[in-house]
């Protein structure tokens, strides 16, 4: 989860409470997955994460009501990143392709590049979430519900360039987030982050199995290990 915030300067300094209030922010968050990442959503505390943070006991509650509102805003803003790369990576590729199979593998990449990136987020994301509460699983559903729309999109926007794509059932984009998510989870729990890249063919296949048709998943994926 990158900084959203430069760090402040060491000693005396004129900055604007609005600069520093959002370096305390920046620094809190980040301090929450790590806290949680480490030591499970149970296991973490508010006064671990004001030490990770660097900052008063006051200075959180000034910010935040309670873990789970931190634990909440930690888990917003990695989407709003991970949702920042995932359209930039989809613009990016659409601007130098034709070929709607080289948008999804973009945006594949970038998706598990970005976790591989900040594995401490990821096992937040990814595994904690489910530990933290009915207002963190709602906010998991929305993430998942984000993610169909965004495959829909591309689906449809793939069916309009190629006549390898063809009508699904409108649960198969959920379907295609629960897989995807399953895969994800077992590296994450099992601590192998670092290898989520790897899963890249596989998710690429199924998507394209279930979306397209098989000649082309298989044609897109040959060679891949």
């Amino acid at each position: 989860m990158a900084p959203t915030s430069s760090p402040l300067p060491r000693g005396p300094h004129h900055l604007p409470r609005e600069t520093v209030e959002a370096s305390q922010r920046d620094r809190v968050l980040r301090a929450m997955v790590g806290s949680v990442a480490e030591r499970t959503y149970a296991g973490a505390s508010v006064t671990d994460v004001i030490a990770r943070a660097g900052v008063s006991r006051r200075t959180f509650y000034e910010h935040f009501a309670n873990k789970e509102e931190c634990f909440l805003a930690a888990y917003d803003r990695g989407w709003n990143q991970l949702s920042e790369v995932l359209t930039g990576a989809a613009r990016t590729s659409q601007a130098s392709s034709d070929d709607p199979v080289d948008w999804l593998r973009a945006s594949l990449g970038a998706h598990l590049r970005f976790m591989v990136d900040e594995p401490a987020f990821a096992r937040s994301f990814f595994i904690e979430v489910l530990a933290a509460g009915p207002a963190a699983l709602e906010r998991r559903a929305e993430v998942h519900a984000a993610f169909a729309s965004m495959t829909q999109a591309w689906h449809r926007r793939a069916r309009s360039t190629s006549d390898a794509f063809h009508p699904v059932p409108e649960g198969t984009y959920r379907a295609l987030v629960g897989a995807m998510h399953e895969l994800v989870v077992d590296r994450v729990r099992r601590g192998r982050t670092s290898e989520l890249g790897d899963l890249e063919p596989t998710i690429l296949y199924i998507h394209l199995a279930l979306l397209g048709d098989a000649a082309t998943a298989t044609a897109s994926t040959r060679g891949a290990t």
